[in-house]
């Protein structure tokens, strides 16, 4: 199957479980009115996206540096992988959109400035932003202690991470010892990366198996081995997990934790190159429209309010360093 089709098997799949899941809960039906066939109560998962809009704040806009104010645009990088709710791609296979996609627009809306959305692997993101060809990277990042030493950071979002199981596994993971002899799928370079090592290095410490931790390069890639049993589980972001679980059908929710593990609660936040002066005025933009409730309307409309922040904060306690 093309990546194209499998894509549009997955949206598919959402818009009948998101409408069958809103007929059972009273939750209303299925949208047919100029969004499209793969919309549905609670998502549009069309190209032609009714995103949460807000009004330039003049004071903050002025706080952007001149470079980015003369050029008018606002180049978010991002995440190329396919990972609803947060960021992925609608059924035209080409345009970008889910929460973070929106995070993003609201922000260039209170700078002033349009939003120039690109994609490129995990690690490109980071190169990108060294190098100066995007402004902000926007695509569920954890504020680390080790990614404070080059870049700033403005929270925006809970950073909560799951392990997803076949359904009807019996596997639970509740604690780091959990883990201990299971093949688990992650993505590389991630938090939840970090986590899986450090405790699979503590387990096998204590005695116990080590974890069999194997990568994917896309949060999607992971749908048929675990499908197959050939891996265990995939320890991803919540709010993709979860999106996962309800749609498909075929798996669920076997355990969750805070993305920094027990030393504190992660935050997800936008990371802008190191002092170079933007992280101000996207800090005064977050927290602008938590105050306006345009923030709230976005999380509800990709259904993870509960991972709402109530302040926007500059350079939070990070992930520690794993050594």
């Amino acid at each position: 199957m093309s990546t194209a089709r499998f894509r549009k098997k997955i949206l598919a799949s959402a818009v009948t479980t998101v409408a069958l899941l809103a007929a059972a809960c009273g939750g209303g039906d299925v949208e047919d009115e100029g969004a499209g066939p793969t919309s549905a109560a609670g998502y549009n998962l069309t190209a032609d996206q009714n995103r949460v809009t807000t009004d330039e704040v003049e004071s903050i806009a002025a706080k952007v540096p001149q470079q980015i104010r003369d050029r008018g645009t606002l180049i978010v990088t991002g995440s190329a992988g396919s990972a609803p709710p947060l960021r992925f791609y609608a059924d035209d296979d080409k345009t970008l959109i889910g929460s973070e996609t929106d995070f993003a627009y609201l922000i260039g809306d209170v700078l002033g400035l349009k939003v120039d959305l690109q994609a490129a692997d995990w690690a490109q993101n980071f190169v990108r932003i060294d190098s100066g060809e995007a402004d902000a990277f926007i695509s569920n990042v954890t504020v680390t202690e080790e990614r404070k030493e080059k870049y700033d950071f403005s929270t925006y979002r809970l950073d909560t991470v799951a392990f997803e199981t076949k359904k009807d596994s019996g596997i639970q993971i509740k604690e780091p010892k959990d883990v201990a002899g299971l093949k688990i799928a992650v993505s590389s370079g991630t938090n939840q990366e970090a986590l899986l090592v450090k405790w699979s290095e503590q387990n096998v410490a204590a005695g116990l198996e080590p974890t069999d931790i194997t990568y994917y390069q896309n949060a999607t890639d992971y749908y048929l081995p675990l499908a197959s049993g050939r891996i265990d589980a995939y320890f991803g972001p919540n709010p993709s997990s979860s999106f996962h679980v309800a749609q498909a059908g075929e798996t669920e929710i076997a355990g969750t934790f805070s993305g920094a593990g027990d030393a504190l609660q992660g935050e997800i936040a936008v990371l802008t190159k190191k002092d170079n002066g933007l992280i101000t005025a996207v800090n005064e933009a977050i927290n602008h429209v938590i105050e306006n409730g345009m923030y709230a309307e976005v999380l509800d409309r990709w259904n993870i309010a509960n991972e709402a922040v109530n302040t926007s904060v500059v350079n939070p306690p990070g992930l520690p360093k794993t050594s």
